[in-house]
């Protein structure tokens, strides 16, 4: 039972206004080193040192070589909803600084023993500090001597809010959560040079640097030099956004959400609406349960998205958000699209198999005939060899090499150059039932480093289960099951996709109970919602009735499936759900299509297949997030072998 107070409204003590502002500014130590650094940047800072002692518990001190602060604003300087940020509601409507509700330094300075010092002239020996100690704003101004910027000192934090502190983690656990804070901002500016101090111990140096190489090594000492080698480079502009930054491939990632950095105009954010478009990007191509890895930036005008939606800035609203999130997810999915073997082609192939009318296993495992205009069949080509081979001692595996690629490039002519000459074919095993070595030949480096295929040139089966091949750069496993699942499964999406999807009404129509917000998006959103294949009539204010789904999902129980698709058109302007189930169908057929474990290949076959997962999106993992292919360079297998040791 609440029992409501009977006392007259008055106005709250400063004092009391201050810390309760604090509960939302002021959350552990890393939120204080976040404003505070976030001051710096703001004032055209280019270098920022930060040391924290014992976690933060007992010092956060941030020190900056920005303009500084006048004799005169000093006082201000911890005044609550004091700033020189903004002015008028123009201003706040297009934000461009990272602070602007001048609340930090008042509800910092109420829960702790807050020292600043700052200097805004050129002279060391001029500046001024000001103190406060958790006092209604009883700040006092002395002189001390300073250089050009300022110098921010937070002893104590909670030391007069015993409540708060005993909330107040181990220390590794608190300087855990400052470095995060730190790591975010360093990430934000790589024309701002980076140091971290704890207990006096230098934990990060960062240089300034504009360069690429510059950002990659930064990047590679805050993140590991993994995240930076199993990253591509995105970057991608249209109309008034614009996106870069890295990416992780699906198969590095983690199995929590600790490496995802995503910036806003500067602006470190969480934001429900880009996760989600993150989510879709990978969601064909991600290990279940893991999570993906990215630095990324997205650059907008300041008047279209809103930065004051929460007390701690992590969150922003978009005045388009659909387009924001049609903008990342069509980015973010064709950059994963590209597999690595695509992204080492020649810049004009093509990437799908109808495009190429490249030769693929079909679901029944025997390889598809490929023929254009009359072009001879590359299968046949190399199924026999000719006795002046065999008489002339020549290596039988170097002229089926030579047959297979004769007929490819008799059928794919725009990918000639990429492909080695009849003349220098690397030889390979005769038998595809083993691995033999290849002789050498004074000209096989030259050869494959002037145009093998990136997957090269199969050389046999292991176990049945995986392709051994010979690249320029040494080995490449393939499990062949996994390869050929990607490629049907990708396939069959393009025929739906090219064809439409096919409705099919329901025999008796569905109801359904919905609330009215409900109601109102299927009514607003009716366009979309029949675009996938789904149609919905308005039986009631809180009544749907479903008449038509899409035919492949004819058997599916419809009423969980268009909940959740109204939840996401409400949420994000857009729906994945309906494309989300059909995928799943469509990868399980492609699972149960696709060549099977010890199923024997010829050469041909496995060549065939190389050159598909070279064309197909998304080659580098099955339907189900899983590698389908890993490269051993010779180097490694010298380690291997103690070769040059």
């Amino acid at each position: 039972m609440s029992i409501v107070s009977t006392s007259r409204i008055h106005v709250l003590d400063p004092r009391l206004a201050n810390q309760i502002a604090a509960g939302e500014v002021v959350e552990r130590p890393a939120s204080v080193t976040k404003e505070l650094i976030e001051n710096a940047i703001d004032a055209g800072s280019r270098r920022i040192e930060v040391d924290i002692d014992t976690g933060g518990a007992r010092l956060i001190r941030v020190r900056d070589d920005g303009r500084g602060i006048a004799e005169d604003d000093l006082p201000l300087a911890l005044a609550r909803h004091a700033t020189s940020k903004i002015s008028s509601l123009e201003d706040l409507e297009g934000v461009h600084s990272l602070g602007f509700r001048g609340e930090a330094l008042a509800s910092i300075s109420s829960v702790s023993r807050l020292e600043l010092v700052s200097n805004a002239h050129d002279d060391p020996t001029q500046g001024w500090r000001v103190v406060a100690e958790g006092r209604a704003m009883e700040s006092r101004v002395s002189p001390a001597p300073h250089p050009r910027g300022t110098t921010v000192s937070v002893r104590d934090l909670f030391f007069n809010t015993p409540a708060r502190r005993k909330f107040m983690r181990t220390e590794k656990t608190e300087f855990g959560h400052v470095e995060e804070a730190f790591r975010r901002q360093a990430l934000s500016r790589y024309d701002i040079a980076w140091v971290l101090r704890h207990n006096q111990k230098v934990v990060h140096q960062l240089p300034p640097g504009d360069t690429a190489a510059a950002r990659e090594r930064r990047i590679a000492a805050l993140l590991g030099k993994n995240f930076i080698e199993h990253a591509r480079y995105i970057e991608r502009e249209v109309g008034a956004l614009r996106l870069s930054g890295w990416v992780g491939l699906p198969t590095h990632s983690r199995a929590q959400a600790d490496q995802q950095y995503f910036f806003v105009n500067g602006r470190v954010v969480r934001d429900r609406l880009v996760a989600h478009a993150v989510r879709q990007a990978y969601r064909d191509v991600m290990f279940h349960g893991r999570q993906p890895v990215f630095v990324l930036y997205l650059d907008l005008d300041p008047d279209v998205v809103d930065v004051n939606v929460h007390p701690t800035k992590h969150e922003v609203r978009f005045r388009d958000g659909r387009m924001v999130h049609d903008f990342l997810f069509s980015s973010l999915h064709h950059s994963l699209a590209q597999s690595q073997s695509q992204s080492q082609e020649q810049p004009g192939s093509t990437s799908t198999e109808e495009q190429t009318g490249a030769p693929v296993l079909e679901a029944g495992g025997e390889a598809a005939t490929a023929s254009a205009g009359g072009a001879p069949d590359w299968r046949q080509q190399g199924m026999a060899l000719p006795q002046d081979v065999q008489r002339e001692g020549r290596h039988p595996g170097a002229e089926r090499v030579r047959r297979f690629m004769q007929g490819y490039s008799a059928l794919h002519p725009e990918h000639e150059e990429t492909l080695l000459t009849p003349q220098s074919a690397a030889p390979v095993a005769a038998d595809h039932h083993q691995v033999r070595e290849a002789p050498s030949s004074p000209g096989m480096a030259e050869t494959e480093a002037g145009g093998s295929p990136p997957l090269g040139f199969a050389l046999g089966q292991l176990h049945g289960i995986y392709i051994l091949a010979q690249n320029a750069q040494g080995l490449v496993l393939v499990d062949m099951h996994a390869a050929h699942e990607r490629i049907v499964y990708e396939r069959m999406k393009n025929q739906v996709q090219m064809q439409n999807l096919d409705a099919q009404p329901l025999l008796v129509p569905v109801s359904m109970a919905a609330s009215r917000t409900q109601v109102a998006t299927a009514e607003n959103e009716r366009e979309a919602i029949s675009r996938l294949g789904v149609e919905l009539d308005v039986a009631g204010p809180e009544t749907l009735l479903i008449r038509q789904m899409p035919a492949l999902l004819a058997g599916a129980d419809p009423e969980p499936l268009v909940r959740d698709m109204l939840v996401d058109l409400e949420r994000y302007g857009r729906s994945n759900q309906v494309q989300t189930h059909i995928n799943e169908l469509l990868s399980t057929m492609a699972c149960h299509g696709s060549v099977r474990a010890n199923r024997r290949l010829t050469l041909d076959e496995m060549n065939g297949l190389l050159r598909d997962m070279e064309r197909t999106e998304r080659s580098d993992q099955c339907n189900h997030g899983r590698p389908t292919w890993t490269q051993m360079n010779l180097k490694a297998l010298d380690r291997l072998f103690l070769r040059g040791q």
